[in-house]
């Protein structure tokens, strides 16, 4: 392989002749071979809208020469077009800042850039990565900024996948609105629901997951950049924040708008654990369904069996005829990995020291990892799972007919202390609630059939 020397203040390195990378990314290469993960697209994507509209501020507020400014642009529209995406090398696990990153960034548009003006990759006179692409601007702003953006690209698509779960949920509600059930509390059982409302639950859950993850969102809007190092802006125009801010409104369709304190914004990164958290919420929710569904379809014989799902996949390589419930322990996996990823977020984000907060790198790939799961996990519970579910009504009759704790109806009549009484016996003499109450002689037949009514039981009224 054919090598540049490139320089920085540390000294000289080679760095690969077809790079568009230079000596600070090639540091990194060599410094952190850690886990082989790189910048997921959505944060090269969100770092390169950064540097175009730093350069276009710039150039308005005239700092920047025009022609360098609109090279720098239209490098930087390149990697927006795909282009030089394996120039984005550096591994997840960096220095705390993202000062890789950022230096991978500016190096790439700096290099791209300098090709465009007739120049060659690695000599930085026409446009240099430091002074021209991070004219005004610290990694400390650029990379709490560029967090912001990827995660609010990817929130859409795990709130449409959200969405189309909580619809095919609500379908299922509707279907099975008529199916009664014996309900259960302390995994004993309890008065009757019907299907529809145990399935609706479950549609309100995600619901409420997913609203708090919209809302957590909001305090995404608040950008860092024009903080420079430590809040105070030094080296920026005073406008330059305000103004990129503007500019990546516009090429985004967010409202974007400069941080209040920026100080807070470079010292903390409490909106990423905020969104963190608000997915975590989500996960139990997903966590809640999926394993009520598991048990429910537990069986088919031997188990409460209620549900039945449908048959992906074979279950077992030596028990034949075997079927699973494969997308619940799919969907609970991606949950556990949810909860470790927050509990993750939720630390780095504890570990503040001043004027900076040094987790960044790592507290965005698990946000975005958690966003990117729940999304795809979201879509193929809904498409392999919910749209294929099906009561099996005989075994729900069987289960609610044995249901003792319809004597809750007759308390109302003959006391709770009687009504107990009767459950009892039905219990321990292995007697329907029917026969334990007409042999108690506090109710007859026409009672128990006018009182005892499950259907009513799951639409109680005043009377």
């Amino acid at each position: 392989m054919k090598h540049r020397v490139e320089k920085d203040p540390l000294g000289q390195v080679r760095v690969p002749a077809h790079a568009y990378y230079g000596v600070q990314t090639q540091r990194a290469l060599e410094n952190f071979p850690i886990s082989g993960l790189t910048a997921p697209p959505e944060l090269v994507t969100a770092t390169v809208l950064i540097k175009k509209a730093a350069a276009e501020t710039n150039r308005d507020l005239g700092r920047l020469d025009g022609t360098i400014a609109d090279a720098i642009g239209t490098a930087a529209d390149e990697v927006l077009a795909g282009g030089l995406r394996d120039q984005f090398v550096v591994d997840v696990y960096q220095a705390g800042a993202g000062t890789s990153h950022n230096m991978n960034t500016n190096e790439v548009l700096a290099n791209r850039a300098a090709e465009l003006l007739g120049g060659t990759r690695g000599g930085y006179s026409r446009v240099h990565p430091n002074d021209h692409v991070n004219m005004g601007q610290s990694t400390n702003d650029v990379f709490p900024t560029a967090t912001r953006l990827a995660l609010l690209a990817m929130l859409p698509d795990l709130l449409a996948a959200g969405h189309e779960l909580t619809e095919g949920l609500e379908e299922k509600s509707r279907e099975f609105s008529h199916v009664l059930k014996t309900g259960r509390t302390h995994l004993q059982d309890a008065t009757p629901v019907t299907l529809g409302q145990e399935i609706g639950a479950w549609a309100s859950q995600v619901t409420f997951g997913l609203q708090a993850v919209r809302h957590a969102s909001e305090g995404l809007l608040d950008l860092a950049i024009g903080g420079t190092a430590v809040g105070t802006g030094l080296n920026a125009h005073p406008a330059f924040g305000g103004m990129v801010a503007s500019r990546l409104s516009a090429l985004t369709g967010h409202a974007f708008r400069e941080a209040p304190d920026r100080f807070f914004a470079l010292a903390a990164h409490d909106a990423l654990v905020q969104v963190s958290a608000a997915l975590r919420t989500l996960a139990g929710g997903l966590m809640k369904m999926a394993n009520d569904i598991r048990w429910l379809a537990s069986g088919p014989r031997c188990g409460i069996g209620e549900l039945v799902l449908p048959a992906n996949e074979p279950g077992s390589s030596i028990m034949p005829g075997k079927v699973n419930p494969t997308q619940s322990e799919a969907l609970t996996m991606v949950c556990v990995q949810v909860f470790g990823n927050d509990a993750a977020v939720a630390f780095a984000g504890s570990q503040g020291n001043f004027q900076l907060n040094v987790y960044k790198p790592v507290m965005l790939h698990n946000v975005l990892e958690s966003t990117e799961l729940l999304a795809d996990a979201c879509l193929s519970f809904t498409e392999h799972c919910v749209a294929g579910l099906q009561p099996d009504e005989a075994r729900i009759t069987e289960h609610l007919e044995r249901n003792l704790m319809l004597v809750t109806a007759l308390a109302p009549h003959i006391g709770y202390d009687n009504a107990a009484s009767i459950a009892k016996t039905a219990h321990r003499d292995g007697l329907t609630l029917r026969e334990a109450a007409l042999a108690s002689g506090l109710v007859t037949d026409d009672q128990f059939n006018t009182w005892v009514d499950p259907l009513a039981m799951t639409r109680p009224t005043a009377d």
